[in-house]
C-alpha cells in the first residue's frame, strides 16, 4: 500500500511518518506545499492514501484538486476544531485533529482498511469548503432577528433571546422577557447563523443561549434537564447523544 504525507511542517510531518511506521505503514514520500504536490501527482502514481493537512504554507491543499484529479483515499489532518469540520461534504475517510493522537490515527487508519476496496475518487464542493474555512470566531453572525407583530416589523437583538425552538412546523425565538416569536426559518438554516460560542443545539427541536441557562439538573436515559431563566412552556432536555458535547461546550 502506497501512503504519502502532505504537510507543511516538517516535525509533525516526520512525527505523522514515525506513527504510521509504528503501524506498518511505509510512507512514500512526504510534500510540504500546494505547488509541490501538483507537480508530484502530475509525474508520479497516485497513492493509495494521502494523509493531507487542510492549510499549506502556499494556500489550502484542496487547491490541489483544482488542477488535480485525485483518485486516492483521504484522511486529513488539520488544527481546524470539529465545528467548521461538521459540513465538509468529502469522498474522505475521516479527518484528524492536531496534535494527532495515536489511538485516533489507528483508528483512522483501520477505517481505511476496511473501505479499501469500496474507495472512489475524491469529490469536493469548493464553495463549501471556502465558507466553512473561515475561522469560526472570525466569521459574522446574526446580531438581530426581525419578527412580524401585526402589519409591524419588531427587531430583536441577539443578546435578547433565550432560545429558538420548533413547534407544530414553525419555528420560533423566546425572548428575555418571555415573548415568543414566529421565525420565517428553520432550525437548520439557523445553524450557520448562530455564534456557536453563545448557542449550542441541544435536542432536534431546540438551541438554548448560554446566558440563559438557570440550571441543568440530571434526568432520564442520562439526558440533561436544562431551566432557563423565563422559557418554560416544553421541558428543554439535552439529547442523550449530544450530552458530552454539551458539557465541553459549556467550558
Amino acid at each position: 500500500m502506497k501512503v504519502i504525507i502532505i504537510e507543511d511542517e516538517k516535525p509533525s510531518a516526520r512525527r505523522l511518518q514515525r506513527m504510521l511506521e509504528s503501524l506498518d505503514m511505509k510512507v512514500e514520500v512526504m510534500l510540504h506545499s500546494v505547488e509541490e504536490s501538483i507537480n508530484w501527482f502530475q509525474n508520479n502514481p497516485h497513492p493509495d492514501l494521502i494523509f493531507l493537512d487542510i492549510q499549506l504554507s502556499d494556500g489550502l491543499s484542496f487547491e490541489i484538486f483544482e488542477t488535480i484529479e485525485i483518485k486516492s483515499a483521504i484522511i486529513f489532518t488539520t488544527a481546524y476544531d470539529e465545528y467548521a469540520l461538521q459540513a465538509f461534504k468529502l469522498n474522505s475517510i475521516d479527518y484528524l485533529l492536531k496534535p494527532i493522537d495515536d489511538e485516533d490515527l489507528a483508528t483512522a487508519v483501520k477505517k481505511y482498511q476496511e473501505r479499501a476496496p469500496q474507495k472512489q475518487a475524491v469529490t469536493l464542493d469548493f464553495n463549501d469548503i471556502k465558507k466553512l474555512l473561515v475561522n469560526p470566531l472570525d466569521r459574522e453572525y446574526k446580531k438581530r432577528f426581525s419578527v412580524k407583530v401585526g402589519q409591524h416589523l419588531k427587531l430583536i437583538n441577539i443578546d435578547d433571546i433565550e432560545c429558538f425552538y420548533s413547534e407544530n412546523k414553525g419555528t420560533y425565538l423566546h425572548t428575555t422577557e418571555g415573548r415568543n416569536y414566529l421565525l420565517d426559518t428553520t432550525l437548520e438554516q439557523l445553524e450557520d447563523e448562530l455564534e456557536p460560542r453563545t448557542f449550542y443545539r441541544i435536542n432536534r427541536k431546540f438551541f438554548v443561549n448560554i446566558n440563559a441557562i438557570k440550571d441543568m439538573v440530571s434526568y432520564t436515559n442520562s439526558r440533561l434537564q436544562i431551566k432557563l431563566n423565563s422559557y418554560n412552556e416544553q421541558e428543554v432536555v439535552v439529547a442523550r447523544e449530544r450530552v458530552k458535547d454539551f458539557k465541553m461546550w459549556l467550558e
